[in-house]
């Protein structure tokens, strides 16, 4: 299905909170670059990663944006950057534990990055608080053991939905608790992984992937709303199917960024999160990019 060729026109106003980030991505990219979510435009030059890396995780606060893990050589660091401006990363710490296919999310002070795979898929739980530095504290434990999981939260709850191995589950943590994740719901459409996740405040959004090891790409658009409990259901449908996709999110925009279906893509599109339908065209990356993590300062959790 083709893009609906919609141009909004709303521009960044000084201060205004409405950046997001793409780092990473296959094969070992340390490239950041950047958006403007209100308004449609091409991504552009951010700085870099320390490391050159994919299959990360990232999270991010009003201010600072931290990516996390690592597949090109499996790592367990963490660095970030300061969202408002542009340039290269510092150090940040360390995971609890080397691992890849981590997902991150967080709220306006936390982040939490959870499961990835090194030699078993893993379902460790780690939280960092993002103003600060330091290595990841333990924070309970996913329902299963997986990797490559879409993730997004609310300003109190988050959300992992999908991954390798348990393929159509999803999982919830109270963020500002410690503890292991309970059961939300399903996937409508299980054997997801490698797919991307976005929210509002309300409503979580997931998006393509695909399934299992096999190269059957996923077009899909699924949604919940974060403060129930329950399966996902249809939103509508990406331009184009594929897995590798990055997400980040505004209040109102849901944005996806890259991915693989046959052959990498420098596609960025968007949806009205409150709304349902497919998917309309925001732009281009700098590059064809896959596996990137993405996340902004004014996602679901703020």
């Amino acid at each position: 299905m083709g893009f609906v060729r919609h141009r909004r026109k709303h521009f960044r106003s000084s201060g205004a909170l409405d950046r997001g980030l793409f780092g990473s991505g296959y094969t070992a990219s340390n490239v950041i670059q950047f958006i403007t979510i209100s308004s449609t435009g091409n991504a552009t030059d951010f700085g870099d990663l320390a490391r050159a890396n994919y299959f990360r995780g990232a999270c991010s606060s009003s201010s600072r944006a931290v990516w996390a893990g690592g597949a090109s050589a499996t790592i367990n660091a963490m660095e970030y950057v300061t969202i408002a401006s542009l340039g290269n990363s510092d150090d940040f710490g360390d995971l609890t534990a080397t691992r890849y296919g981590v997902a991150g999310l967080s709220d306006s002070t936390r982040g939490i990055f959870a499961c990835g795979w090194n030699s078993y898929y893993e379902s460790e739980i780690d939280y960092v608080t993002i103003a600060s530095t330091g290595n990841a504290d333990d924070f309970g434990d996913a329902t299963a053991g997986r990797t490559y999981c879409a993730s997004f939260a609310s300003t109190t709850r988050g959300v992992w939905a999908g991954g390798y191995y348990e393929h159509a589950a999803i999982d919830y943590v109270t963020i500002q608790s410690t503890g292991n994740a309970s059961d939300f719901g399903d996937l409508a459409q299980g054997y997801r992984y490698k797919f991307a996740g976005a929210s509002s405040n309300t409503r979580g959004i997931v998006a393509g992937g695909d399934t299992n090891w096999a190269s059957t790409y996923r077009d899909y658009i699924e949604y919940v709303t974060i403060a129930s409990t329950g399966n996902a259901t249809d939103f509508g449908d990406l331009s184009s199917a594929r897995r590798g996709v990055a997400g980040c999110a505004s209040g109102t925009y849901a944005v996806f960024a890259g991915g693989y279906g046959g052959t990498t893509v420098n596609v960025i599109e968007y949806v009205i999160i409150q709304s349902l339908g497919d998917t309309m065209d925001f732009g281009d990356l700098t590059s064809n990019r896959e596996a990137m993590a993405g996340c902004s300062d004014v996602h679901g959790g703020l």
